[in-house]
């Protein structure tokens, strides 16, 4: 079934002339339509752009963020902390920080079937105060994680110039590329 913006005016048989300028009526109102889509299409197109962005980015840098945050640094502080309050404060904020990986990354994980669809520029249904909520509750965690845990990390791992290069080359030996062992 047609809809009123594509069907003809009905034809007026005691003036043919009259429905010819009626169809233009119909005619340049659906070009019209057309023309806007171009502005419709850019912010559509930067959709699926900024949407296949992140599908990447979340899957290789964020989640190994957290994993190297979680296997080298998390573990490298708390052994180098001095015991007693110290080692209690550091105990206590990576546990914080290892719950809050866990609650972004099922945050994320909501988000993913949504936002591939918004890659392929299909209809998503994607929840977007979910993702918000990720927005927020990332700057929240990053925001804590760089007043407070990442000053007091380097302040102890600074103590002790091993345990700084020891944390450096596990990090720079991860990020290198592999090797190929037949060489």
């Amino acid at each position: 079934m047609k809809t009123l913006a594509t069907q003809p005016p009905a034809a007026d048989n005691d003036a043919p002339v009259t429905n010819f300028s009626n169809c233009h009526v119909g005619i340049l109102r659906q070009l019209q339509a057309l023309s806007d889509l171009r502005e419709l299409l850019e912010p559509a197109a930067r959709a699926r752009q900024i949407a296949n962005q992140t599908l990447g980015f979340f899957n290789e840098a964020v989640l190994e963020h957290h994993s190297e945050e979680e296997r080298d640094l998390f573990p490298s502080v708390l052994a180098s902390a001095e015991p007693g309050e110290e080692h209690e404060r550091v105990k206590t904020m990576t546990q914080r920080l290892t719950h809050e990986h866990r609650q972004l990354e099922a945050l994320w994980k909501g988000l993913e079937p949504g936002l591939k669809k918004v890659a392929k520029g299909q209809d998503s249904g994607l929840d977007l105060a979910q993702v918000q909520r990720l927005v927020d509750d990332y700057v929240a965690h990053a925001a804590y994680e760089e007043a407070k845990f990442l000053p007091l990390s380097q302040a102890i791992l600074s103590r002790n110039s091993n345990h700084m290069a020891a944390l450096g080359m596990r990090l720079h030996m991860r990020h290198l590329p592999a090797v190929n062992a037949y060489i």
